[in-house]
C-alpha cells in the first residue's frame, strides 16, 4: 500500500486535560485526525480545535456512538481513505506508537491489528482488575468457541477502511471493540496484535472507573459473544 490515506476517530468525553497531549503525539503519517465529542461538557472540543483536529459532536453517549459518528463523517463526505485507526483520548495510549500499529497492515498486507496491552509493558494499576479480568475471558471464550488469537480487546487498533465498512458495526455502547474482533472472524480478516505500552490514564475512566461502568461493560461484551455462538 502506497502513500496510504489514513484517518484516525476519537472517542472523546470530557477529556479537556489529556486530549492536546494525544493530537501532540500522533505520527505525521496521518491525514486526519477526528475527535468525536461524546457530548463533552468541558473544553475537550475547544482544545481538540486548537490542535488542529477535526472535530464532530454525537449528543448520544456511548463509545459505539462516537465511533460511528467519525466513520459517517468519511463517508458522507467521501474521503478516500484506507486505514482508520481508533485511539482513546485519555492518554492511556502511546500515540505515537501508532507507526507499529499500521505497520502489518502497510507491510505485511494484515486486514485488521490490535495493540495489546500486554502485562510487562503495562504502568502499575494502568487497568483495574475488572479489566484484566474481564479481557482475559472475553478472549478465552472467543479461543474456545471460535478458534480466535486474540489476547486483549484494546481500544488502539488500526483496520483497512473497505473491511471495517463490510463489517457493518452497529454496538452503540460498550461492546463496540468485541463486536468488531467477532465481526472480523466471522469476515476471516487477516489479523494480528502488536504488543503496546500502556500507562495510568489522565482522569477517571467512565467506563472502568465505575462499579455500574464495569459491570455493564462486561455483561455487553460476554453478550456479543455468546450471541455469536448462536448464530454459528
Amino acid at each position: 500500500m502506497k502513500n496510504p490515506s489514513i484517518r484516525v476517530i476519537i472517542p472523546a468525553f470530557n477529556e479537556e486535560a489529556s486530549i492536546g497531549l494525544v493530537l501532540k503525539d500522533i505520527p505525521d503519517l496521518v491525514n486526519e485526525v477526528i475527535v468525536v465529542s461524546n457530548n463533552s461538557t468541558d473544553q475537550t472540543e475547544a482544545v481538540a480545535k486548537e490542535k488542529g483536529a477535526t472535530v464532530l459532536r454525537e449528543v448520544r453517549r456511548g463509545y459505539g456512538y462516537a465511533c460511528l459518528k467519525g466513520m459517517d463523517y468519511i463517508k458522507v463526505n467521501n474521503l478516500v481513505t484506507d486505514i482508520i485507526v481508533f485511539l482513546d483520548g485519555d492518554y492511556s495510549d502511546y500515540p505515537e506508537e501508532m507507526t507499529k500499529i499500521v505497520d502489518p497492515i502497510l507491510k505485511n498486507d494484515k486486514d485488521f491489528v490490535i495493540g495489546a496491552r500486554v502485562d510487562h509493558l503495562r504502568e502499575k494499576g494502568s487497568m483495574t482488575f475488572p479489566q484484566i479480568f474481564g479481557n482475559w475471558l472475553a478472549t478465552s471464550l472467543m479461543k474456545v468457541m471460535y478458534g480466535a488469537n486474540f489476547t486483549d480487546l484494546g481500544p488502539f487498533r488500526a483496520i483497512k477502511y473497505e473491511k471495517l465498512l463490510a463489517l457493518n458495526m452497529e454496538d452503540k455502547t460498550y461492546g463496540w471493540t468485541v463486536e468488531m474482533q467477532l465481526k472480523a472472524l466471522k469476515h476471516k480478516l487477516k489479523y494480528t496484535e502488536v504488543e503496546v505500552n500502556y500507562r495510568n490514564r489522565i482522569g477517571t475512566s467512565k467506563v472502568s472507573g465505575t462499579l455500574k461502568g464495569a459491570v455493564m461493560a462486561g455483561v455487553k461484551i460476554i453478550g456479543w459473544i455468546f450471541k455469536y455462538a448462536v448464530k454459528k
